[in-house]
């Protein structure tokens, strides 16, 4: 056989068929280059410099992961495209006496042209757009960049090699479906029409079942912990909910537009939904996938949205001051002891050696205690049972508290307030909790009871409650020793118990009113005389385990701009991914189907029906189908936004009518966009049966 001649079958089958290959290879390119950029983000110096912690890059490999898996199964949807249009010319080719082998050769070398081609342009691509990411993203984090082009060999070693996998796998999976297809099969693959699923009202009460449960658990969450625990069990349900009411409930929908005698009976409806029932199986998976493409768009631009614009409200909360000081032990000896007014003292001196006053100051006495809550009030504090949360049941997690002891004389003097408390009394704040305190009295397990008099709602978040991901009970009690006594000291004995599971905290906050650089040059020499006398504090003293972290709001700002805008940023690429994605499946199922129909519209056409109503037809069943994706989309995000809420709580992102605001806009610029690409994939259709009829 002449040289050469399997590669140019090769070339000339997919010049051929262009309208399908052209934006499969456009995709794939688009693919291979969405990898390599986020590859290079993920190992730029300079983002690293920029952040100079390993938060970007961990949030970037994981990026990279979710695009090399979604590539994978993505090429291979949209490769059984491909594999459907061409079995009939494959089948051709055997007829005339090629026998599988030959056609697997073709196969081959149509695989190796794709591949050679996305993985050439997609690099090019890549390596020429990777600055202007770099850029972007820098921007994101609030740093300067450099204009340096650098090439990233780990992108291009890791595409190689990412991208050749794949490319191998599609080439054993189309040679499966070529080589055990006869060549009578193989000719006849476009006129052979699927089955409606058997048990279409089973799956359809099934899908819709998942889709309830997945709604409950997002409508019913009430804890940031729970959020986390549950987020991803209810993104299970809903995937293959849709998928089951798409597939099963599309079916039925085609036969109740059937059984409507006045809908069904005209011509342009006649024809959509009999070309519907056709093929509902696969019509249903496909616009399942687009659904579910276009709520993860939806979900990932308005969360990590929201994140990007609240981390100044999310860093103030962090951070309630410019400096921020927690002096922690497991009792409360240095207190009595006097030697933290001697701390306080010689911080305000370092404080004058830098000419910082401390403006806004606040400090207060903490005992901070992990429990669950019971619907009684009784509270367990065992810390062996609260440490596990394998043995606490999902909906417990609710219950699970940060309990916050405070002296009512810090209160006062933080808050402006003249409050006055028994020892037996208590006003209580709750912090990460949408829900009131229900009952009168909180009772601990080793004796404490406290009688709730007021449940206020204003207080400054210590550092600790705003990173924890339960909710936090603050207590104001008249004496925290008094108050905390039954779990620090053993009632029999009068001995301090060990392991007790609380701790004591002095917070000492202020602002500075001096530049970035001099906050952080303060809290350095802070920090430094802190370690330096940790030593010398607890030899004077009685105290167990002194410990002191320095906090700058400045020196963390930088860390925070990296969490929040690696994801934002995360989430802009992730999102273009699945939106190549999404259109292409549009794409495909607009083509393939209009290939399908040509033979149907050209004998509608011979028995009377006109172009005009030809366009009524293809429009009734274009507008049947191809909003529900969009529709079941936005349900889907409706009901999403409580559970996405508690989420953002554990990023101390409070400023929830921002992130309403974000969802509705989303949605909107998101509809333009599906509506454009509709119009655009139906003139194509219609192009493609319209053009049948014409020649």
């Amino acid at each position: 056989m002449k040289k050469g001649f399997y590669p140019k079958l090769a070339f000339d089958g997919i010049r051929k068929n262009k309208k399908m290959y052209l934006p499969y290879i456009l995709t794939s390119i688009g693919m291979v280059m969405m990898y390599y950029i986020i590859i290079f983000l993920q190992f730029s110096q300079s983002i690293k410099d920029a952040v100079q912690s390993s938060t970007v890059t961990e949030i970037l490999g994981l990026g990279s992961w979710v695009i090399a898996i979604f590539s994978c199964i993505f090429l291979f949807y949209t490769n059984s495209f491909l594999i459907k249009r061409r079995k009939k010319e494959f089948g051709l080719y055997n007829i005339l006496g090629m026998d599988k082998h030959n056609l697997g050769i073709i196969l081959f070398w149509e695989t190796l042209i794709i591949a050679v081609i996305s993985l050439v342009v997609g690099l090019a691509a890549g390596i020429a757009f990777s600055k202007l990411a770099e850029l972007v993203f820098l921007n994101l984090l609030k740093s300067d960049a450099t204009f340096d082009l650098t090439v990233s060999s780990q992108g291009i070693g890791l595409c190689a090699i990412i991208f050749t996998v794949i490319n191998i796998l599609l080439f054993f999976n189309s040679l499966r479906q070529v080589q055990f297809s006869s060549a009578i099969s193989l000719v006849k693959s476009e006129q052979t029409g699927e089955k409606p699923p058997k048990g279409n009202w089973i799956f359809g009460i099934l899908g819709v079942l998942l889709l309830g449960g997945a709604y409950y658990i997002s409508l019913s969450i009430k804890e940031p912990l729970q959020a986390l625990t549950l987020f991803f069990v209810a993104v299970i349900m809903v995937i293959i909910g849709t998928y089951l009411v798409m597939i099963s409930g599309s079916v039925l929908f085609c036969r109740l537009l059937q059984k409507n005698k006045k809908y069904y009976y005209k011509p342009n409806h006649f024809v959509s939904v009999s070309s519907m029932v056709y093929r509902m199986k696969r019509n249903g998976a496909g616009l399942a996938s687009i659904c579910i493409l276009a709520t993860m768009v939806l979900v990932m631009i308005s969360s990590t949205t929201s994140l990007y614009f609240g981390e100044e409200d999310a860093l103030a909360i962090r951070y309630p001051r410019e400096i921020n000081i927690d002096i922690s032990t497991l009792d409360t000896d240095l207190e009595k002891n006097g030697q933290m007014d001697n701390i306080i003292s010689d911080i305000k001196n370092i404080c004058k050696n830098h000419d910082v006053k401390g403006t806004d100051a606040y400090t207060y006495l903490n005992g901070m205690i992990s429990g669950m809550i019971t619907d009684n009030g009784k509270v367990e504090t065992d810390i062996n049972r609260i440490d596990n949360f394998s043995n606490i049941a999902l909906g417990d997690f609710s219950s699970v508290y940060s309990f916050i002891f405070i002296p009512v004389d810090d209160y006062n003097k933080i808050m402006g307030t003249s409050y006055t408390l028994k020892d037996d009394e208590a006003i209580i704040y709750n912090y990460r909790n949408n829900s009131r305190y229900k009952n009168n009295v909180i009772s601990f397990n080793r004796g404490q009871s406290f009688k709730i008099v007021k449940e206020t709602d204003e207080f400054v978040i210590d550092t600790n409650a705003a990173i924890s991901v339960t909710p936090s009970m603050a207590l104001i009690v008249n004496d925290i020793d008094n108050a905390t006594k039954g779990l620090t000291y053993n009632a029999t004995t009068a001995q301090k118990i060990e392991n007790t599971g609380i701790n004591f905290h002095r917070y000492y906050c202020f602002d500075t009113g001096v530049s970035p650089q001099h906050q952080i040059e303060l809290s350095k020499d802070i920090a430094n005389y802190l370690d330096g006398n940790i030593e010398k504090y607890r030899a004077d003293t009685s105290s167990r385990m002194f410990r002191s972290s320095v906090e700058s709001k400045e020196q963390n700002r930088l860390d925070f701009f990296g969490l929040y805008g690696g994801l934002f940023g995360l989430g802009i690429i992730l999102s273009i991914v699945f939106i190549f994605a999404a259109v292409l499946i549009i794409y495909y199922k607009q083509i393939s189907e209009g290939y399908e129909d040509q033979s149907r519209f050209e004998i509608m056409q011979k028995v009377g029906m006109t172009k005009n109503e030809i366009r009524k037809s293809i429009n009734s069943q274009l507008l049947t189908v191809f909003f529900l994706p969009l529709i079941f989309a936005g349900m889907h995000l409706a009901f999403a936004a409580p559970i996405i809420k508690k989420l953002l709580l554990m990023f101390n992102i409070t400023n929830l009518n921002f992130f309403i605001v974000t969802v509705v806009i989303s949605f909107a610029i998101f509809s333009l966009f599906y509506m454009i690409v509709y119009k655009i994939t139906s003139s194509a259709y219609y192009k493609i049966v319209s053009g049948a009829k014409e020649g």
